[in-house]
């Protein structure tokens, strides 16, 4: 039937609505204050009411308000109503609201005082003379329950907040009964238009409202009250007074508040009367107060341009048409109406506060100024007034609804109008400020100090009006505001107000009180304006509109106006205090040029007249200190230094790095006496004219002098040097022409003549020959007189310079000291060649020649000629003046080492001799490296030859001769071998070169250098021995044969081999013997690598280069690469071969991708295949590497095993054992877990993915009663497989289908077929193959994607062989025999190499268990498990899973959907535990490595599984405990039914849990619960920590060390109920300390620990059960008791040694 049909069938009902529930949840939305009164106030505005007033009756508690309807929403676009609510705000106050309007009245009730609103209206009655408010809309709400009245001035504040946006309304007035407490009027001035500034944008950012008029208006807003409202205010109200009238109860009642402000009560104690010091004065609080406020209101008309699809979207969200054009109103209080109020506050409404504080500006940012959209709303302006407009509110309208998309669009423009409006009105203030600042501004001058104040308060007050403070509760409000403030200004102008007058602020500078002495033109906000506007001035700043001082501003100033005295020292101050840190040095640089280029002083000369000076002029400062302190000031400064007038005003030091300027010294100040100012000026000041003046610079100089550096005193005498400045008894001379006064050798001397007497003496004389004055007369002179003559022999000539050497100057000294006049002591044989009457002998300068001793006479130096009479003493005065002037006293070192290298023999001698004699005093200093180019070390060669060596190639140690050194002679005394320095050994830089060139030629030899460089080993670097791990220098008798050959060698071949030695570097041999050797010949791989023992101590240095142990398995893996047929055969066969290639499997991990690249393209693997002997001859059976099949059948063909070197991708992986039996022609790899992972790494495909089957039924027998048969019994066991299957562990346990599903008609279909036949093909390595056989049954899953049914075909030829099917399911594995197995396609032989694999394990972790135990024993403090360490052999790795996939696994994984067990993909299975099938995940906690029998299964013999398995899942249990990484641990509670143990909740942690990490005990981490409040967690568990301690120390830690678990994976919890002792999370246990605490802290702390060592002792096996079965059933209990007894002896013995 159609929909229409099914219509007008069916019938009506009611759908009802909670609308209290409804109208509850409205109101929920109205946070604000006077919400009844807000909406009231606002829908009698809508309604053009003029007038409302505002009743509060105590007879009958109601309040009357006139007002309209509001209820179905306002459609007019012109009205703030949008959302029909405002009417539902009555019932916050009133159950039963009462209206009457015009002749009709309607009430509103509640049917039955139910959830259903009803209303019923009528008509008044006739209009009687009483009825005074018949043209009034009243409403009359009875309150809900009696209720404390508002303050009444609060709620007159509220009322003029509220009256000011109003449009029509003018009046609002409060009755009490029959008192008029308040009367509130609003009179609003003529608008008038204000000219729009031309650079303001009138359009909103998206344009989609245009400002096209602003007009301002004033509004004088009047409160008359009762006196009694300011004298009360809102402080503490007293009791009312008796009243002679009935009095209404009012203790609780609403309006109680009210009369206890202004009655008192008859019943109270009046307070004791205070005297007072003059009468207060009769007033009535019942007369009236007239108070009002002034506003200015700017009024911004916009119109709206919207597309058609916003009107929409905007009417669908208001339910009214957006207006075409509205009006945006602010509110400004200008500075004195501001001032006023303030006033008034603290004059009228001191006491109860302005009733018009809501209306004032609020310049602190409290958040007063609201968004008004008719009434006030809590969104906050973020400036100093309110604004009101069009916005569109959120339902409740306590704020502007910027979250609908649509709306929100229409908001933000409004704001951004709102902006705009405020730039206006900011921008009006600024223009009145400038016409008053401009119109009293005469002839440049600024307005007088009163008008300037006052204007800058305005200018204050705007900018605090119109600083954006954060709004509330949205901070999107003044940002928006904020940013169409400032961004409505299309040139960026922005007016302040500056010392210059209104100026654009950017223009302006921040005033910084560190400019004011010297920048007075500079036009900067005034400081006081700046600083009680920091937001403003941050904003502004921000915006880069009003920006600090800059450099620029003061170059400019600076270039503008000479700086007078005073303007230049505040200049040079704050330059000195300018901060450059971070200016680029050649900035800083362009900086100082600018700016000393701009700055110029104005001072005065001698004669009072301006004068400038340029600080490019500038190079020094006078700095009065130290020697230039005495500079005279009446003398003329040089003109490049600064003024002093300046400069000692100032830090002038600071000046010199930034200027570059020099402080003035006394050498410029003397250069300066020079200069042709001075000496073309006057005479009294020319000191080459005037000696008077010359002796007062004399005089300065003089005192200057022993304070200048000796530079300064180098430059003065360089100045005065050809300077006629000396005045003397001939006139002003050159200061060498003038002498001193004891100088009278001669009598026309020029001596010195001071015309005041200044004594020349003390600093005066010293000046005096630094300055060039002579003492005496020169030496010349009296060497031409004397030495030429022949008047004087060499002792006179000694004798008179020893008198005058105290006068002699340093230049006559150094003169004498070049001078040529000394003999040398002559030899005999030179006296006998020369004769005595021979030419004159040559003269030689003292330094040329040594003092006359015996000792240097020995070694054939050069001597001073020194007569007998008198004899040479060196201690004579004569002798210490010859010493001075450069006579040797010994040879230097250098020298005498020369003629110790010499070829004479006795001088050699002597030489060598005078060096050690005179080590200590003489030749301390001598290092053999600055000689180490002289051969003069007597030494001894490897041939025990003598010679004289180098430093470098001699040495002390003997032993090195081996290797080719020589060494110190061993006749030398062992001190003077000491003092020669020579080093002990070779250094490293000198061994390596021997052994990179002349290596040892023997092992013998070579084992005594390899042993002499073990004891060297500290001595090579890092990359030395890197060097030599690659240096062939290891030699080696070639006793391998190099297995890359083709052929074998020849005997005498072999020989020359044999006999031959190579050099091997170290990184191609190793140490350690082949494994594989047996009795003296060479193992299989000492015919692959060099192996070479030298000995313990050599053989240390050779491990060091880098000989290793043995090869590692990428070598190895790299010589079956290179040749794998020579490998083969080298190895011995294909076990050997096997073994090797097993080893590679193994530690795979350590062989290279480049490695394995390579073996993916060598025919480097053995495979393997069946090949029949019947038929062939002998030759053919030798070709290949066969061997005999044992454990075959004897019906079946006799067979080889043909073994061959092929490429891994032409050997497949038998993971199908039927089809390997099938297709005997593929070469297989051996099957073996490590060595199938490694072919398949390597390429290997698996037999199963190259054999494809095609099941081929034939025709279907129709009605079968056979497939009916088959269907019910696989649905009636297939329960048994999936029995305890849930979906929570995991996809390896998830059933594809599901029993409900396949019992389902349709999903599950048997068919019957005539026959069934499988055929199989292969096609690999050029092999192809086709096998077909009958089989019983099959099944598949049809459809696409395998989502359609399962069905079943079954052979009607055969019987059905469930095997086929699912071997796992329907047939017992343990009880067929093997041979029967092995032809259905199981693994016979792996199953049987797995269980010996098992038991041989088994038995070497029992012994390894029974050490640690022992350990245990032995060593109480370790707590901590011994670890089983594993070698790296074929046992060790036989025990994993070898369950990959087999035939069992395919119908398995087309059910389960699950990865194979072991694949890559999924984790070996787990044990087989009771009630569970073989192969199917129980227990998701369970640790994935176990692989243990199930505890009391039968074997196939009939018998019980071996003690070793169960003893291995204890262990496993042991093992699969883990650390707790969580800081919180929280489970859901899980409605698991546990069958076996209902009520066993004492670790069951299937219900919530909820713990928080708090702390850690050593190992252990803490936890709580978290019912516990957050301020106590940690308190508690302080409490607790004594006790947790002794819990941990004295039961935790020893019953750790016995069950050898990790500390970290026990954990420590506590709550404050529950029956949770301890649990396991999936292997982390946790234990609850509330119940060691409560049951055996007390005897612990007596040291009585047993009972509690025992409990928890079967707690932890308890946990520990769980890590293999997870619920409590029969399997655990079994577990349980199993880890009990394990560890019971352990126990039994830890509890006798705590007795």
């Amino acid at each position: 039937m159609d929909r229409d049909a099914l219509w007008s069938a069916g019938y009506d009902e009611s759908v009802e609505v909670n609308q209290r529930a409804l109208i509850d949840k409205v109101l929920a939305r109205y946070s604000g204050e006077f919400t009844v009164f807000r909406e009231l106030l606002q829908n009698s505005d809508d309604a053009a009411s003029e007038a409302v007033e505002i009743r509060f009756e105590t007879n009958i508690q109601a309040n009357n308000v006139e007002i309209s309807n509001s209820t179905e929403g306002n459609p007019d676009e012109e009205k703030i109503g949008a959302f029909g609510v405002g009417f539902y705000s009555l019932f916050s106050v009133t159950e039963e609201p009462f209206v009457k309007s015009g002749d009709q009245w309607m009430g509103f009730y509640w049917r039955d005082k139910k959830d259903q609103l009803f209303a019923r209206r009528g008509n008044l009655p006739a209009l009687n003379e009483s009825d005074t408010y018949r043209e009034w809309t009243t409403f009359d709400m009875e309150l809900r329950e009696p209720a404390p009245v508002p303050s009444i001035s609060d709620f007159i504040r509220f009322l003029t907040s509220s009256i000011t946006f109003m449009v029509h309304l003018r009046r609002v007035t409060v009755w009490f009964d029959t008192y008029c407490l308040a009367t509130v009027t609003k009179d609003v001035g003529i608008p008038k238009e204000i000219p729009f500034p031309k650079y303001l944008k009138r359009k909103s950012e998206g344009n989609i409202m245009t400002m096209v008029a602003v007009k301002t208006r004033s509004m004088n807003i009047t409160v008359e009250t009762l006196r009694m409202i300011y004298t009360i205010g809102t402080e503490t109200k007293q009791p009312l007074r008796a009243s002679s009238s009935v009095k209404p109860s009012v203790n609780s009642g609403f309006f109680s508040s009210l009369f206890a402000s202004f009655t008192g009560s008859s019943e109270q104690t009046p307070a004791p009367i205070t005297p007072s010091p003059s009468p207060i004065p009769n007033i009535d609080p019942m007369s009236n107060v007239i108070s009002h406020v002034i506003l200015t209101i700017y009024s911004g008309e916009v119109n709206v341009s919207l597309d058609q699809k916003m009107v929409a979207e905007l009417y669908r969200s208001t339910k009214k048409n957006p207006p075409s054009r509205l009006k945006l109103e602010l509110i400004y209080t200008g500075k004195d109406e501001y001032d006023m109020s303030e006033r008034d506050e603290d004059v009228v409404f001191k006491k109860p506060g302005s009733l018009f504080q809501g209306l004032r500006a609020d310049l602190d940012g409290t958040g007063s100024a609201r968004i008004f959209i008719g009434h006030s709303t809590a969104q906050t302006t973020g400036i100093g007034g309110h604004i009101s407009g069009r916005f569109i509110p959120t339902v409740e309208r306590e704020s502007i609804d910027l979250v609908d998309r649509n709306v929100a669009v229409w908001n933000r423009e409004l704001l951004w109008i709102g902006g705009l409006l405020a730039r206006v009105a900011y921008e009006v203030e600024l223009t009145n400020i400038r016409a008053l600042w401009e119109g009293s501004t005469h002839d440049k001058l600024k307005p007088d100090n009163e008008l300037r104040t006052w204007l800058q308060g305005r200018c204050l007050h705007a900018l605090q009006f119109f600083s954006f403070h954060v709004s509330t509760p949205s901070a999107t409000v003044s940002t928006l505001l904020e940013a169409a403030f400032f961004a409505c200004s299309a040139n960026g102008y922005f007016p302040i107000l500056s010392t210059s007058g209104v100026m654009d602020a950017r223009n302006v500078r921040r005033f910084d009180p560190t400019y004011a002495e010297f920048l007075k033109d500079l036009p900067v906000l005034h400081d006081d304006v700046a600083r009680n506007a920091q937001l403003m001035v941050s904003t502004l700043r921000g915006r880069v509109m009003l920006r600090d001082i800059s450099f620029t501003d003061v170059l400019t100033e600076l270039r503008a106006r000479p700086l007078p005295e005073a303007d230049m020292v505040a200049l040079l101050k704050w330059r000195i205090g300018l901060n450059t840190e971070g200016i680029p040095p050649l900035q800083l640089v362009e900086l100082r040029r600018e700016f000393i280029e701009a700055a110029i002083l104005l001072t005065t000369d001698e004669s009072r007249n301006d004068k400038l000076i340029c600080l490019t002029t500038i190079k020094t400062v006078h700095i009065p200190r130290n020697a230039t302190a005495i500079i005279p000031l009446d003398i003329p400064m040089p003109v490049h230094t600064l003024p002093i007038s300046v400069s000692r005003l100032i830090q002038v030091e600071a000046l010199l790095p930034l200027f570059g300027w020099t402080e003035l010294t006394v050498p410029m100040w003397t250069e300066h006496l020079f200069s042709t100012a001075l000496l073309n000026g006057k005479t009294e000041l020319n000191v080459t004219l005037s000696p008077v003046f010359a002796e007062r610079v004399l005089n300065v100089l003089c005192r200057a002098w022993g304070s200048l550096p000796k530079e300064h005193q180098a430059q003065v005498v360089r100045i005065l040097h050809d300077k006629s400045c000396i005045p003397t008894k001939f006139g002003m001379k050159l200061p060498q022409e003038s002498y001193f006064q004891n100088a009278n050798v001669f009598p026309d001397l020029p001596i010195i003549a001071m015309p005041k007497g200044t004594a020349v003496r003390g600093t005066m004389e010293k000046l005096m020959l630094e300055l060039g004055v002579k003492q005496h007369v020169d030496l010349q002179v009296v060497f031409a007189r004397m030495i030429q003559t022949g008047d004087w022999d060499i002792h006179d000539l000694i004798r008179y310079l020893v008198a005058v050497e105290s006068s002699l100057t340093s230049i006559e000294i150094e003169r004498l000291k070049e001078t040529a006049a000394f003999s040398r002591e002559e030899s005999e044989t030179q006296n006998n060649a020369s004769g005595s009457d021979g030419p004159l002998k040559r003269k030689y300068r003292a330094r040329d020649l040594y003092e006359p001793s015996p000792a240097l006479r020995e070694l054939g130096l050069p001597l001073l000629t020194w007569t007998t009479s008198p004899k040479w003493k060196p201690s004579s005065e004569e002798a210490k003046f010859l010493f001075r002037l450069g006579l040797k006293k010994y040879p230097e070192l250098k020298d005498l080492l020369f003629l110790a290298a010499s070829d004479r023999p006795a001088i050699r001698s002597a030489a060598f001799k005078y060096f050690f004699d005179n080590y200590s005093s003489r030749y301390s200093h001598y290092e053999p490296e600055a000689f180490s180019s002289l051969a003069f070390i007597p030494a001894r060669k490897p041939d025990g030859s003598s010679f004289f060596g180098m430093y470098q190639e001699v040495f002390k140690a003997p032993e090195y001769t081996i290797m080719g050194f020589s060494v110190i002679d061993p006749g030398i005394p062992s001190d003077w071998v000491l003092k020669l320095g020579l080093s002990p050994a070779p250094s490293v830089k000198l061994l390596i070169p021997i052994l990179r060139t002349n290596p040892p030629r023997d092992v013998d030899l070579a084992r005594k250098w390899f042993e002499l460089l073990a004891g060297r080993l500290s001595d090579f670097s890092t990359a030395h021995l890197q060097y030599l791990s690659t240096l062939d220098f290891i030699p080696v008798t070639n006793l391998k044969v190099l297995f890359t050959e083709g052929s074998k060698p020849a005997v005498e071949e072999l020989h020359s081999r044999i006999c031959a030695i190579t050099f091997v570097a170290p990184n191609k041999c190793y140490l350690s013997k082949d494994k594989n050797s047996e009795g003296g010949n060479q193992g299989f791989r000492s015919q692959l690598f060099t192996f070479v023992d030298f000995g313990q101590r050599a053989n240390a240095f050779l491990t060091a280069c880098g000989v290793r142990q043995e090869p590692s398995v990428d070598e190895l893996a790299q010589m079956l690469v290179a040749n794998p047929r020579k490998f083969y055969e080298l190895a011995g066969g294909y076990d050997r071969f096997l073994a090797e290639l097993l080893n590679i499997a193994i530690n795979l991990r350590g062989v290279s991708m480049t490695t394995r690249n390579q073996m993916k393209k060598v025919p480097c693997l053995v495979g393997s295949r069946r090949i029949s002997l019947k038929g062939q001859s002998p030759v053919t059976k030798s070709k290949k590497d066969v061997s005999r099949i044992g454990g075959e059948s004897d019906d079946e063909d006799e067979k080889k095993l043909e073994h061959e070197l092929l490429l891994p991708s032409q050997i497949a992986i038998v993971d199908d054992l039927s089809a390997h039996i099938m297709f005997d022609i593929v070469f297989t790899a051996p099957q073996e877990d490590n060595l199938e992972h490694l072919y398949i790494s390597l390429g290997s495909p698996l037999i199963s993915s190259i054999v494809k089957e095609e099941y081929r039924p034939s025709m279907e027998i129709r009605d079968s009663q056979r497939a009916n048969e088959m269907r019910r019994l696989v649905l009636e066991r297939l329960p048994l497989f999936l029995h305890e299957r849930t979906p929570g562990y995991g996809a390896q346990g998830k059933s594809a289908f599901s029993y409900s599903w396949l019992n389902t008609p349709g999903n599950f279909i048997v068919i019957e077929v005539g026959k069934l036949v499988l055929i199989r093909s292969l096609q690999f390595s050029g092999n192809r193959s086709v096998k077909q056989q009958e089989v019983s049954a099959t099944a598949s899953q049809t459809g696409s994607r395998g989502k359609g049914p399962v069905q079943m075909w079954i052979a009607g030829n055969s019987q059905v062989d469930l095997y086929e099917w699912d071997p796992e399911i329907f047939m017992t594995i343990l009880s067929t025999d093997l041979r029967a197995l092995r032809r259905r396609g199981f693994n016979v032989d792996r199953v049987l190499r797995q269980q010996k694999a098992e038991r041989e394990q088994q038995l070497r972790e029992q012994q390894q268990l029974l050490e640690a135990h022992q350990g245990r024993r032995s060593d109480e403090s370790s707590t901590a498990r011994t670890p089983i360490e594993s070698g790296g052999n074929l046992a060790n790795h036989v025990l994993q899973d070898t369950r990959k996939s087999s035939l069992f696994s395919n119908w398995r994984q087309k059910l389960l959907k699950s990865p194979a067990v072991g694949d890559a993909n999924g984790l070996p299975s787990g044990p087989n535990l009771p009630g569970a099938f073989p192969g199917v995940n129980n227990n998701a906690s369970r640790p994935p490595e176990t692989s243990a029998l199930r505890p009391w299964s039968q074997t196939s013999n009939g018998g019980i599984t071996p003690q070793e398995n169960i003893e291995r899942n204890v262990r496993a249990a042991i093992d699969a405990c883990k650390p707790e990484s969580d800081a919180v641990i929280r489970s859901r509670e899980q409605r698991i039914r546990v069958d076996e143990a209902v009520d066993d909740r004492y670790c069951d942690v299937t219900g919530a849990i909820d713990l928080v990490l708090i702390t850690s005990i050593g190992p252990h981490q803490v936890f709580i619960s978290s019912e516990f409040n957050p301020s106590v967690r940690m308190e508690t568990i302080e409490s607790l920590r004594p006790a947790i301690e002794r819990f941990v120390k004295q039961v935790l830690q020893p019953l750790l060390a016995l069950y050898g678990l990790l500390p970290e994976s026990v954990n420590v919890f506590y709550d404050s109920a529950g029956p949770l002792i301890a649990f396991n999370r999936s292997g982390r246990i946790f234990v609850n300390v509330r119940y060691y605490n409560t049951r055996h802290d007390e005897d612990v702390k007596r040291g009585q620990n047993k009972q509690a060592l025992v409990s928890w002792y079967h707690s932890l096996a308890h946990e520990l059960a769980h890590n293999l079965v997870h619920p409590h059933n029969s399997e655990h209990e079994f577990y349980f008791s199993t880890i009990s007894e394990h560890y019971m002896i352990v126990l039994a013995e830890l509890l006798g040694e705590t007795s």
